[in-house]
């Protein structure tokens, strides 16, 4: 099918709810939008709609306020009734209390916890429009963040606190910080209990902006995704309803945040619309995570193939007998762990490729339809296709970009990389695949710099930009190294300044200050000393040369 030129335009947007009109007068050009498509009965919505009514007071309607809806590994047990409540609750002090106004934008930044979860519902009810982060991030990751989203409440968890509360300081003065789980009278678990738990929903438009979605910032400066009502639930009525297929009866676990939109879709999104319950786990290694999928009886595990590996690994695949369906996230799972867990439990893993830019997943596919060593085919809803560099759609077997188009799409906050992220009405991914005869799509690699590790988009400009501020660095280049457990890792090339000997204790030492900068996870764990790093005649550094190193190296050691 080839592409449509020019795309169609949108649709006029309803009216919208929004009091603070900023999202609205945020979203690109109209011209520059993907082609957006609803091409199956689910995908059908009216103009009215908020996102939390469908996620919360639907299902506390159909299945009842005593089911399940989320637990803990500490015992902790949220019933449908009480997560309706306490979202309630949390909207209503943010209307009453806190002054926030529909279209209003609320950063919260949590590990993955009930409260958490009531929060974002929460926020939702109100017609607010949430900002969530990740509780790993510093300060220096925030900032841009909360410059571009320009919150006026963040809710934060109180262990997590002292960041937003220097972020209020230095960068958004105007910033009203809650904090919540505290034990102080201001704390929103105690402003919440004066409160009745009845709400009664913002009348959204169904395509108000609901969620604002940082990417990995890969240059820096993050991308800031913008998704309407529909969009949350369009990812339900996508690959939740045709592929992931949740009963009522499914316990869920998933290893990413909140913050990632896969995590809120594995743990809020589906299950909430199937009448499921989810098991919020805070942080959890490879171990602990298959001792607690066998202690809960876990139906459904969504984690990174680094996970999948180490369990495979240590001998802990007994743990895993119990699920019904795995889904691998974050990166493409490798054949032979994808083999070694069938043939070992019987369990055949749900593969598949999302993107921040449109919410969840796109391609997949699950039981008898899964072809191992793919991908997948395009989820119904979706259309999918394998695109030279001029847009031209290329044929079965010929690698390329891929491009899809469906009922969500790419739209950046106010940002001109909307236009390399969109071409001729297709989202265009950053991924090179093929397409086989039979519609399968089989990963090669990514286009851009993105390194992926254990499941993580890591941007290594951003890495790059922290080591160079340790006082004994001159400069530094990051590039991924192939690592057989984790996928890649960022491997770091720094050149010190003279005196400085580059031995393994500098090399950790770089380590901790990249993690006092930026979240943990990003750290450099390979980093290497040289004199000077391969640049060309006009001074441009030549990052494809110290690839060259690596992959030589992993040649050499194969």
């Amino acid at each position: 099918m080839t592409p449509p030129f020019p795309p169609p335009r949108p649709r006029a947007l309803a009216p919208s709810a929004h009091v603070d009109t900023f999202t609205r007068d945020h979203l690109p050009p109209a011209h520059q939008w993907p082609a957006i498509e609803f091409t199956t009965p689910e995908l059908a919505y009216p103009d009215r709609l908020n996102a939390a009514t469908e996620l919360i007071d639907v299902p506390v309607a159909r299945y009842g306020p005593d089911r399940p809806a989320l637990r803990t590994p500490a015992g902790d047990l949220w019933t449908y009734g009480e997560l309706r409540t306490r979202a309630n609750q949390v909207a209503q002090v943010l209307t009453e209390d806190l002054g926030l106004i529909p279209g209003g934008r609320v950063l919260l930044r949590s590990p993955n916890t009930p409260w958490t979860v009531a929060c974002w519902l929460g926020v939702l009810k109100a017609g607010g429009v949430v900002v969530t982060t990740m509780a790993a991030l510093r300060v220096r990751e925030l900032a841009p963040v909360a410059e571009r989203t320009r919150p006026c409440v963040a809710l934060v968890d109180h262990r997590f606190a002292e960041d937003v509360h220097t972020l209020r300081d230095t960068v958004l003065p105007s910033l009203t910080v809650v904090e919540y789980g505290g034990t102080g009278p201001e704390d929103l678990l105690a402003r919440t209990a004066a409160k009745s738990g009845e709400f009664t929903d913002v009348d959204t438009a169904a395509d108000d902006v609901a969620l604002l979605g940082p990417t990995s910032g890969s240059t820096g400066v993050p991308k800031i995704t913008m998704h309407f009502h529909r969009d949350i639930l369009s990812i339900d009525n996508t690959f939740g309803r045709h592929t992931l297929g949740l009963v009522p009866d499914d316990l869920v676990a998933c290893t990413a945040p909140l913050a990632f939109t896969f995590g809120l879709g594995m743990l809020v999104v589906f299950p909430l619309r199937a009448g499921a319950c989810a098991l919020l786990t805070e942080s959890a290694t490879p171990l602990q995570l298959a001792d607690l999928v066998h202690r809960h009886g876990v139906t459904v595990l969504a984690t990174a193939p680094t996970a999948y590996r180490a369990i495979l690994r240590e001998g802990a695949e007994s743990g895993l007998t119990g699920l019904r369906v795995g889904v691998s996230a974050g990166e493409h799972i490798p054949r032979s762990t994808w083999d070694d867990l069938h043939s070992r439990i019987g369990l055949k893993v749900v593969d598949g490729i999302g993107a921040t830019e449109l919410l969840h997943i796109f391609i997949s596919a699950a039981g008898d339809d899964i072809r191992p060593g793919a991908t997948g085919r395009a989820v119904p809803g979706y259309r999918a296709a394998v695109l030279d560099v001029d847009g031209t759609e290329l044929g079965p077997g010929e690698p390329g970009r891929l491009g899809v188009i469906g009922p969500v799409g790419c739209r950046y906050l106010d940002d001109p990389r909307q236009r390399d992220y969109v071409l001729n009405g297709w989202n265009i991914t950053g991924d090179v695949f093929h397409r086989d005869e039979d519609g399968y799509f089989h990963y090669h690699a990514r286009s851009d710099s993105m390194i992926v590790s254990s499941g993580y988009n890591i941007g290594g400009p951003e890495v790059e930009a922290a080591i160079d501020t340790h006082p004994d660095v001159v400069e530094s280049a990051v590039v991924a190294r192939p690592d057989p457990e984790r996928g890649s890792v960022v491997c770091a090339f720094v050149v010190l300044r003279d005196g400085v000997k580059g031995d393994e204790t500098k090399a950790k030492e770089i380590q901790d200050h990249v993690k006092q900068v930026l979240a943990p996870y990003k750290y450099p764990r390979d980093v290497r000393f040289h004199g000077a790093l391969p640049r060309n005649t006009s001074g441009k550094l030549q990052r494809f040369a110290l690839r060259r190193i690596v992959e030589a190296e992993q040649a050499g050691g194969q």
